[in-house]
């Protein structure tokens, strides 16, 4: 899933105090601050898949906050799209891999954070499968993609419907928990989410990047499932923060500050203690619901024994 933190069109301004607002919708990724520091990443990686792929390298997109905004070299992703010429290859999956290994070995942090979503005109037209550009991450090339090289070749793209992007966002926030699905693999810390959600020091050590999407990953899930928008940082937060019934408005609030400069450590786990298990239950909670009401019911039943595991 594409790291996304501010919205586009029909952005408005009502966070609280001292929470940065959307950038202006006319805004581009250039009036960013910071945008170039993922900028330069994207070109040194666009450059070396130009190298590898040559004519079959068709476009290449920014995504996420370097695509609509809101970069943060705190803890931003670097995330880039390649559509690549039919047909799929065998070796085109080395390929990527291979590439996307020499740009991360170049020593920055924001190097080692490059994220490649890949298919050909016929894979994201769901005519076949292969590469990869999950549900979340196509809606994202589709409504945000910042084209860097080639022509635009989104026309044939397949718009994910509703269903497409609740069940893959479930099975991507699982996967991130600990429970690996179909558009999730296992992530280097999976196997200690639940205590770091049970224990929020362990969580705050983990480091504000770790931290931030912890918090705000239900939220963006949340915002998706109910609007069949890209979950973008901000656009989620305003919305999440606009509902009387939400729990945890506070560690939400903080959550976006965090993004852009680390908490003090006491204030972060005192805040973390009291409204992140009622953040996680919320979310679980709807998710259950929405996914029983699709007849996703073993999904939903992954759901059940994660929160039962929760609050164990």
């Amino acid at each position: 899933m594409a790291d996304t933190a501010a919205s586009g069109p029909g952005q408005r301004s009502g966070f609280p105090p001292g929470v940065p607002a959307d950038p202006d919708p006319s805004c581009t990724w250039g009036q960013q601050p910071d945008a170039h520091l993922g900028q330069a990443v994207l070109a040194r990686a666009v450059s070396a898949y130009r190298a590898a792929l040559g004519s079959r390298l068709v476009a290449g997109y920014a995504l996420g906050s370097l695509a609509h905004g809101g970069f943060s070299p705190l803890v931003s992703d670097v995330d880039l799209g390649l559509i690549l010429q039919d047909p799929l290859r065998a070796a085109d999956r080395l390929t990527i891999r291979t590439v996307a290994r020499s740009v991360r070995a170049g020593g920055s942090v924001l190097d080692q954070r490059l994220s490649v979503f890949w298919g050909t005109p016929a894979t994201l037209a769901g005519q076949g499968r292969g590469g990869r550009f999950p549900p979340l991450d196509r809606l994202d090339l589709l409504d945000y993609g910042r084209l860097l090289t080639g022509p635009d070749a989104r026309s044939a793209v397949a718009r994910p419907s509703r269903t497409e992007l609740l069940v893959a966002g479930a099975e991507f926030a699982l996967g991130y928990l600990g429970l690996p699905g179909r558009w999730a693999r296992p992530w280097p810390h999976d196997e200690s989410a639940l205590k770091e959600i049970r224990t929020p020091s362990r969580l705050v050590s983990r480091g504000p990047r770790r931290l931030t999407k912890i918090v705000l990953f239900p939220v963006r899930f949340l915002f998706t499932a109910e609007t069949g928008q890209v979950g973008t940082n901000a656009l989620a937060a305003e919305h999440y923060l606009a509902s009387a019934s939400s729990p945890a408005t506070g560690l939400v609030t903080a959550a976006l500050r965090w993004r852009l400069e680390p908490p003090a450590g006491d204030e972060a786990t005192a805040l973390l203690s009291r409204e992140l298990i009622p953040l996680y239950i919320h979310y679980t909670d709807d998710h259950i619901a929405r996914l029983h009401a699709v007849d996703r019911h073993r999904l939903a039943g992954r759901f059940e024994r994660w929160r039962s595991r929760l609050l164990a």
